[in-house]
């Protein structure tokens, strides 16, 4: 499905740039992993609901990223 048609993205396309070695963590990111940068920005919330769902796993706060093998800091607990 295209999520953004000025650079003619499609949700396969945000989910390939999500696999990368070193993932992005924003929409602007995405972008750049894939040759191009934002137009209108109407398909920003779109990119980013692809990406939380395709980087699951790091939301979750793990303690080995899956994607590189690198060991990550503690954080913190929550305290809200």
């Amino acid at each position: 499905m295209i999520v953004c048609s000025c650079n003619v993205l499609s949700d396969g396309d945000v989910r390939k740039a999500c696999g990368s070695k070193a993932p992005p963590r924003t929409a602007g990111q995405v972008y750049g992993c894939l040759g191009c940068s934002a137009q209108c920005g109407r398909c920003a919330r779109t990119i980013k609901k692809i990406m939380d769902e395709a980087l699951g796993a790091c939301a979750a706060g793990c303690a080995i990223c899956p994607h590189t093998g690198n060991l990550l800091p503690a954080r913190a607990p929550d305290r809200s």
